[in-house]
């Protein structure tokens, strides 16, 4: 009997992966995606070593190399303008590959290309879902906004934070709250061999005017994100007097960049902030991936790299599931089951290490008398606050759990 295809919804990094994944094996798979093209503003390009080993994982590190990107070169932290501490990248004693910055629609761009060459797979980009096909309580497809039905032996949401599909399966989302929002800059000519400062590194500035962070884009600019109190209006600032404030608490190679006026490549975008976890990622025969089941704060860029990390697992675990043909309804809902089990553990635990990362910025950011002690104590204690930040971050760089489990 025939096998109706795998409908994933979302062209993200999970949706992208976990489609190439499953039409890799054979099976018949749609992919769904409601944008025409992937250049949006903003999208994270940071690739944990966590990330870059899903990707590894799932015989897709090859890719990298065909989509602009740089390695991060380190991390760098000052207060009040004054330099605090820096770790370079690959942080030591890790043994995996440093943090790698990746142009994402380009990254994406090149997964759906993939998905393309895919025998069984179709690709429908400019294509919204309007509703799910539900017969017997369980998804067995979705209706287009045309009026188009894709019937589905499985339907993957991969859909985003945001995500239509998790509101119309009546599954919940819990929010932790965010106290802040970001606001995203992209500065310079978006040349990608333009000289930048920073000398790439990643840099955190925390200061009387706020905290914000900086870093040359893989696709050329430079990105900074500014934070702002969640509940707080966007400040009306010309582009000039957002540079002026910027560069009064930036390192000098920043500041004398941003003294020259560099010109902003768009309108500044304020990104809400959305931090949260669905209580069931599940529903019989649809499954949430990514933001769908767990929107992430954008520290450490861990979005992107969880995204990749739940289409490995869910790609394994599902092509073993299906590739003999049609699943048994009840077997293919315990391997949802697994999915969510084996994938939550993480996520909430790299949820609560971002939050009380975040908060420790926030705290040092409005004691303005211990960021003065610690800017004038840094060339004694910066050695040790670069020890203790370096081990803080491992689980946030290196993941809990190891994707072979998925195997077993």
């Amino acid at each position: 009997m025939a096998m109706d295809p795998v409908v994933v919804v979302g062209a993200g990094p999970a949706g992208a992966s976990v489609a190439l994944l499953l039409s890799r094996r054979g099976l018949p798979v749609v992919l769904v995606e409601a944008a025409s093209q992937f250049a949006r503003q903003f999208r994270g390009e940071g690739l944990m070593p966590h990330g870059l080993a899903a990707l590894e994982a799932m015989d897709l590190g090859a890719v990298i190399a065909t989509v602009p990107h740089r390695p991060l070169t380190g991390w760098r932290f000052c207060l009040d303008g004054q330099p605090l501490f820096r770790v370079a990248e690959p942080l030591e004693g890790e043994g995996h590959p440093a943090c790698t910055l990746v142009h994402q629609p380009a990254l994406l761009e090149a997964l759906v290309a993939l998905v393309r060459q895919q025998p069984q797979a179709r690709v429908r980009l400019g294509e919204r879902v309007s509703d799910l096909v539900q017969e017997g309580g369980r998804i067995r497809g979705v209706r287009l906004a045309s009026g188009e039905t894709l019937r589905s032996s499985l339907v993957l949401a991969c859909d985003g934070r945001q995500s239509r599909l998790r509101q119309l399966a009546g599954l919940q989302l819990e929010s932790a709250g965010s106290p802040i929002d970001v606001l995203w800059f992209l500065l310079g000519d978006g040349d990608p061999g333009a000289a930048l400062p920073l000398g790439g590194d990643f840099l955190t500035a925390l200061g009387p005017e706020g905290l914000f962070s900086a870093f040359g884009s893989a696709n050329g600019g430079l990105q900074m994100g500014w934070v702002l109190d969640a509940e707080a209006p966007t400040p009306a600032l010309t582009p000039q007097a957002w540079c002026q404030r910027m560069a009064r608490q930036s390192p000098p190679d920043l500041r004398h960049w941003l003294q020259r006026e560099p010109c902003l490549a768009a309108e500044p975008v304020r990104l809400r902030v959305e931090v949260g976890l669905a209580p069931c990622w599940w529903r019989p025969g649809l499954l949430l991936l990514g933001d769908a089941a767990h929107p992430m704060s954008p520290v450490r860029a861990q979005g992107i790299n969880l995204a990749l990390r739940d289409a490995c697992v869910a790609g394994h675990l599902l092509g073993e599931a299906l590739r003999r043909g049609p699943a048994d309804p009840d077997a293919l809902d315990a391997v949802l089951a697994r999915i969510e089990a084996l994938r939550r553990g993480e996520t909430l635990t790299l949820q609560r290490l971002q939050a009380r990362e975040a908060g420790r910025g926030l705290l040092l950011q409005r004691q303005p008398l211990l960021r003065s002690l610690l800017a004038a104590a840094a060339p004694w204690v910066g050695p040790a606050l670069a020890r203790h930040w370096s081990h803080s971050q491992k689980p946030l760089r290196l993941g809990l759990g190891n994707l072979e489990e998925a195997r077993q």
